[in-house]
């Protein structure tokens, strides 16, 4: 995510239970529609994970996506979840991070001279590829002409950077400088940091049907060198005019995702569907709305109001007002933040969100369910499997597991709170722009691949 997130502590709880999970089972609609499009995210993990879903970082989980509404699909990496970019002429497959928490789309850059510090984890990942503009016949450097050369800037006078590049200022103001745009550094919120330069190139988005596709001639993104913590590219899934979503034309309608559940990370076969405009919002009547509330300090992104927890029939102490609302510096509200893995409460809420008794535990059957309460008295029941995660082997027909949520420091800027994509997991999640509100549904996100065909068999 792109803006400042808070200092993140990890408590883990461990219960002794059996370890079987259970889903039900719905599928989803795919008509055509040429205002829409499907992709596939993919779902992949590195080979140096430990047995339990590991917060990078970074907080990121990587899974890979396609994009629906022209249909897509989604496969996940233990790390979120991955979407297949073809960029340049002739096209380059660049596999990068779908991230709602942020607008940036950016892709490692060079063949060799990509250099990302701390970041021994992905080192020799297949996911690893890099983009190199050389070899693209239709690849350029964005100029200082570009609104998006402003946006990446984006400082106090946004004029500056071209400014010191040599532009002129009656060139500035006719929008007509034609030096190239400056060099960039991006900022993430749990402190990772790209720099590279502004680019602009042929993107094919290709949808889950054959001959469904489409292409964005000019399409600007990062071209990254260098980075601190962030390995692996992001398509930024934001409000902002730089998001690929912005930039695909879809942000007047919405879109949804249904992301793959944990056990299906490496499957090379099946993808979490990711779609993108008309069909994203189509048969949705039964669907369970909470208003999106709009932070006047980071418009881009994506908030809802929190108002309670359950956990079984136990509630939380009271909500804090801050998740639900903003102070008069836009601080607070529940972020919605495909870019975490887990869930983020603050640490005086989260201390206080009932435990279960170990000892009461002999199943997963009898596991707690754990429910978040939204405005508009909408509730959403976290999928087993969602909450509590095994972290060791079954012995005597009991393993350990952990409960999967995480606090965060009260009162700092930024969100009060993350929804991350850990508890989303076997959820379809709709982001309804055009009426500015967000649905939640629990699906089998397999079946929902099937019937979009994301499946291979």
């Amino acid at each position: 995510m792109a803006i400042a997130l808070n200092k993140i502590t990890t408590f883990l709880f461990f219960l002794l239970v059996n370890s079987l999970v259970y889903y039900s089972i719905q599928s989803l609609a795919s008509p055509r529609n040429p205002n829409s499009l499907i992709l596939g995210l993919t779902l992949a993990s590195r080979a140096s994970f430990p047995t339990y879903p590991k917060a990078s970082t970074s907080s990121r989980k990587i899974v890979s996506i396609d994009v629906l509404g022209a249909k897509k699909p989604s496969r996940e990496v233990r790390d979120g979840y991955l979407i297949s970019l073809n960029i340049g002429t002739p096209p380059q497959v660049i596999q990068v991070l779908m991230d709602t928490g942020s607008d940036l789309t950016w892709v490692p850059c060079g063949n060799l001279s990509f250099d990302c510090m701390e970041c021994d984890d992905y080192r020799n990942n297949e996911s690893m590829a890099t983009f190199s503009p050389s070899y693209s016949s239709s690849s350029y450097r964005a100029s200082c002409a570009s609104p998006f050369c402003i946006d990446i800037h984006g400082s106090d006078n946004p004029l500056d950077p071209c400014t010191v590049a040599g532009c002129s200022l009656s060139t500035l103001v006719k929008a007509t400088c034609s030096r190239p745009c400056p060099s960039f550094a991006y900022t993430y919120g749990a402190g990772g940091v790209v720099a590279g330069i502004l680019t602009r190139d042929t993107l094919r988005v290709n949808g889950s049907s054959p001959g469904v596709a489409k292409e964005i001639p000019k399409f600007c993104f990062g071209c990254v060198g260098s980075a601190y913590r962030e390995p692996i590219g992001i398509a930024g899934f934001g409000r902002g005019t730089l998001s690929m979503a912005s930039q695909l034309g879809f942000l007047q309608k919405g879109f949804s995702h249904c992301f793959l559940a944990f056990k299906y990370a490496n499957n090379p076969n099946i993808s979490s569907p990711l779609v993108v405009g008309d069909i994203a919002l189509t048969s949705k009547d039964d669907m369970q709305f909470t208003p999106m509330l709009n932070s006047p300090m980071y418009p881009s992104f994506y908030y809802v109001g929190l108002e309670a927890i359950t956990v079984g029939n136990v509630s939380a102490a009271e909500v804090p007002s801050s998740l639900r609302e903003f102070d008069s510096l836009g601080n607070g509200g529940l972020k919605i933040d495909s870019g975490t893995t887990y869930t983020h409460l603050p640490e005086t809420f989260y201390s206080q969100v009932p435990r279960p008794n170990n000892n009461a535990l002999t199943s997963d059957d009898l596991l707690p369910s754990i429910t978040f309460h939204f405005l508009n008295n909408v509730s959403l029941v976290l999928p087993q499997g969602n909450h509590f995660y095994p972290v060791s082997a079954p012995s005597n027909a009991a393993v350990v597991k952990c409960l999967m949520f995480q606090s965060m420091d009260d009162g700092d800027d930024g969100p009060a709170g993350v929804f991350g994509s850990f508890q989303q997991q076997n959820v379809e999640v709709v982001y309804d722009l055009e009426r500015e509100r967000i649905g939640f549904q629990p699906m089998d996100c397999a079946s929902a691949a099937s019937s979009q065909g994301l499946h291979k068999t």
